[in-house]
């Protein structure tokens, strides 16, 4: 036996002492951009899942982010303290089966984020596969594939210091023998398993999965591999069962099987898409899913199904309840939304402090900043049911209605947030609030200004918690 062996023969001993997760028999649902969010991971799990990974979350992002128990959904919500919207979202149905997949190029970032989720999740994943250009760039992702001592470091000292199983996610490499002694590298840090992508990072979906690669890992390593990338050879759980049997893998991922139809998982076969979208949505109206973000998993499940004339419609639709109206849903969705509002679900308004945004910086006021009217306004386009009725809309209207001349919008940006400020009659209005876009940044500022000028029901606004009188 080669000493590298030996380490790795030792390093998974430990790893079996660790708390959590075995990796081992089991059926994965794999990080998805967007798909990954809770509605999805519960879902799976519901359907046979035994082990569910978030979509990657960037070290970064997570390290700006507010930790806080959400009591009304009964979640642990990871908060963006820039602009209070949800980067990740977990609940404790899903608790020792969740494994949050981070992306990093920094072990003293990866560990920070470690320590700060380790008791809301049962694993914590880096992603060495990602072959985007954003990951690649950024020196995450498949870029770490090139640097094995880089990745060692990482994982090496996660597995040290922290009580949960650490992996990771990679792509092969076009040398069988090159792949092995990376997955020899990686597998010394201590990991409890790692996931292969059965494919190298310039390949694509079009491309043959290399189950023989695969298989040559399971056998090679000491501790458990998990095959990725068969999905779209997967229609069925039988597939599933084939996959895994050429493969010798401990266990499998899925993606787009999952991501087109999550009820794959079923040993009693696939259920209706109809069937799955209706459970979806139900726990994205439990757990208040973005309606941008449920559109988008609703649309990937779909496929070719929107050029249907229900798919159609589907695309037109905008706010949650309105999804959920063309699959029988409304009703559910609306007194679940009103039950949430009664409790005192909180806004990106509560969860953030106001010191926390880039407008409460202390200094002084120009001449011109101070002629602006300043209303706290969110922007939250569940609240609007159709394109018509959108703050920047009624705003043009009404000011057309006046022979007014048009509003004009003027948009600063500070880091990776926006303000806007709208003239309207030679007056200004601003949004104290910062948003993540310049359309979101125009939208507040127009409520801003419809609130000013009494054309909306401010008392209703303000009492869905969206606009405050700075």
């Amino acid at each position: 036996m080669t000493k590298s062996m030996q380490i790795i023969r030792d390093m998974a001993e430990i790893s079996k002492t660790r708390n959590g997760l075995n990796y081992t028999g089991k059926l994965i649902l794999a990080p998805m951009v967007r798909m990954g969010t809770l509605p999805m991971r519960l879902l799976a799990l519901d359907y046979g899942a035994d082990i569910v990974y978030c979509e990657e979350l960037i070290d970064w992002k997570l390290l700006r982010a507010l930790r806080r128990e959400n009591d009304v959904l009964g979640t642990v919500d990871y908060v963006d303290s820039t602009d209070g919207t949800v980067i990740f979202r977990t609940c404790e149905k899903e608790r020792q089966s969740v494994v949050l997949q981070v992306g990093t190029c920094s072990a003293e970032r990866a560990l920070k984020v470690a320590q700060m989720v380790q008791n809301d999740v049962a694993g914590i994943d880096v992603n060495m596969g990602c072959p985007k250009e954003f990951s690649v760039k950024g020196g995450m992702g498949a870029a770490l594939l090139s640097e094995p001592q880089k990745a060692f470091d990482i994982l090496s000292t996660l597995v040290k210091s922290v009580n949960i199983p650490v992996t990771c996610k990679i792509r092969i490499l076009p040398d069988l023998d090159d792949t092995l002694k990376l997955c020899e590298t990686l597998a010394s840090s201590g990991i409890t398993a790692i996931a292969v992508h059965g494919r190298t990072r310039d390949e694509r979906p079009q491309h043959s999965n290399h189950n023989d690669f695969l298989k040559a890992i399971a056998e090679h390593l000491n501790i458990p591999v998990i095959a990725n990338g068969g999905s779209k050879e997967m229609d069925t759980y039988k597939d599933i069962e084939n996959f895994w049997k050429e493969t010798g893998c401990s266990s499998v991922m899925i993606a787009r099987a999952a991501q087109w139809n999550c009820s794959i998982f079923r040993k009693d076969g696939k259920l209706p898409l109809d069937d799955v979208i209706r459970a979806y949505l139900k726990y994205a109206v439990d757990y208040d899913n973005s309606p941008s973000n449920t559109k988008y998993c609703v649309q990937n499940m779909l496929r070719e199904l929107q050029e249907t004339p229900l798919g159609k419609k589907f695309l037109e639709m905008q706010t949650l309840d309105q999804i959920c109206s063309l699959w029988g849903l409304k009703e559910y969705c609306c007194n679940k939304q009103a039950e949430y509002r009664q409790l005192g679900l909180l806004t990106r308004e509560d969860v953030v402090p106001s010191s926390l945004q880039p407008a409460a910086k202390k200094r002084k006021l120009s001449e011109e900043e101070e002629s602006i009217t300043e209303w706290k306004c969110v922007f939250r386009r569940n609240d609007y049911a159709s394109d018509t009725d959108l703050p920047k809309t009624r705003l043009l209207m009404w000011s057309r209605k006046q022979g007014l001349k048009q509003p004009i919008y003027n948009t600063q940006q500070e880091e990776k947030l926006f303000k806007s400020v709208v003239t309207l009659n030679g007056k200004k209005y601003s949004s104290s609030y910062w948003e993540k876009n310049k359309r979101r940044a125009e939208q507040s500022a127009a409520l801003t200004c419809l609130c000013e000028l009494e054309i909306v029901d401010v008392a209703e606004l303000v009492k869905n918690g969206s606009v405050r009188k700075s």
